[in-house]
């Protein structure tokens, strides 16, 4: 009994210490743009559990009030607000570090990107527009689907604008990292938590592609066929979700682990943490193409 007390105090004092230093570290408002839905809720969850986030802006075209209610019981440090409609869009991105954008509709049973392309355009784009008014200066992480197309979309709205600065517009690609490590991990028998697996290319289908080769811990366990079937899930995982899900969802929790991990990357950055290197969908000069996902070092 008495190790077990001993142990829980310790397993206290700890956390104690833990948020003591989170308190002190620098203000940093975060908002979330689609935060009332399927990924933006549980998006909003985790980053009101991140002690870095002293401020949290949950924003959406509806229900966002209900969810900020919510989400602002949590006793963690971040202040929250909830904001509603188009009026209230300037407000909520006013003095914002970093802005995630979740928002748009999901991808469903036999959509394709481009289907995806025609709806979420529209909305990015309006985004985008309040983004270069009310926080020129914000890291802008991108979430809605097809990211291969919303970030260049994004680009253009902030060039109009006059804000544009390429080294704070990111494509979050995650999400394939994550699937990476999780598939390579489960296939290797490696304990996951100590897998890297870079994933280059792009953020759909074919145009994903993870380094099974340079993934750490190295394994001599796979053949090349079990490399091959893994890139393929890695490609595939989205498709994977939503015919589990069969037409009543998307790949939405998982979405939302890997939005929070890159926002936690992107405000340890601006906090100045050294080595902070993530894959991200950012404008490229590694390839031909204008924008590449690659490996990208989050700097102050």
């Amino acid at each position: 009994m008495r190790m077990s007390l001993l142990r829980s105090a310790s397993q206290h004092l700890r956390r104690r210490r833990d948020y003591s230093s989170a308190a002190a570290s620098p203000e940093r408002k975060v908002a979330i743009l689609g935060a009332a839905g399927g990924i933006g809720q549980p998006l909003a969850l985790l980053m009101k559990l991140n002690p870095l986030v002293s401020s949290l802006s949950l924003y959406d075209i509806a229900a966002t009030p209900g969810v900020a209610a919510d989400v602002s019981h949590i006793n963690t440090r971040a202040l929250v607000k909830g904001f509603v409609g188009d009026d209230q869009l300037g407000e909520a991105l006013e003095g914002a570090d970093l802005v995630i954008i979740p928002a748009g509709v999901p991808r469903k049973p036999g959509m394709t990107r481009d289907d995806l392309f025609k709806i979420n355009a529209g909305i990015v784009k309006g985004l985008c527009t309040a983004i270069a008014r009310h926080c020129p200066n914000a890291l802008v992480n991108m979430i809605s689907n097809p990211v291969n197309s919303t970030v260049p979309i994004a680009a253009e709205v902030f060039k109009k604008a006059g804000t544009y600065d390429e080294k704070k517009l990111f494509g979050v690609t995650t999400l394939d990292v994550v699937r990476a490590k999780t598939f390579y991990a489960g296939k290797a028998n490696v304990p996951v938590t100590g897998v890297n697996v870079p994933v280059v290319g792009g953020h759909a289908g074919i145009t994903i592609l993870p380094l099974f080769s340079q993934a750490t811990p190295a394994s001599n366990a796979l053949s090349h066929e079990d490399l091959v079937a893994l890139t393929k899930r890695t490609q595939d995982g989205g498709t994977e979700v939503v015919e589990a899900k069969a037409g009543k969802g998307s790949a939405t929790l998982s979405m939302a682990y890997a939005g929070a991990v890159f926002g936690d990357a992107c405000l340890k950055g601006l906090n100045g943490v050294p080595d902070i290197v993530e894959c991200s969908f950012v404008q490229s000069t590694v390839t031909e193409l204008p924008f590449f996902a690659s490996k990208v070092a989050l700097l102050s």
